[in-house]
């Protein structure tokens, strides 16, 4: 019960302050320090199946990856021109 009254008094004073989330330094600590570990930790992977002859594993993974990364890649540039998609497709005829 202690826990909560502390977790609603600490939300009471952040909504107090107006403060807000940095969500760009966020994204940019992600693309520099994170997302380049997972791509070395998974061409590890891949290097290790492929010399114990799983090429067909491999070449399935890879695909996975960077069809997830394609993905990954169309959500950021939907997120980027969407509010110009947005104003185009629901704008009024003038």
């Amino acid at each position: 019960m202690m826990i909560r009254e502390t977790l609603w008094t600490v939300a009471a004073q952040v909504q107090a302050q107006d403060a807000e989330i940095n969500t760009q330094g966020i994204i940019s600590f992600f693309l520099s320090r994170i997302a380049p570990i997972l791509l070395a930790i998974l061409g590890l992977i891949f290097i290790a199946r492929a010399n114990k002859g799983e090429v067909s594993r491999v070449l399935t993974s890879s695909t996975i990856a960077i069809l997830g990364i394609a993905f990954i890649a169309g959500a950021v540039v939907l997120v980027a021109v969407g509010g110009g998609l947005v104003d185009v497709l629901f704008s009024e005829g003038e």
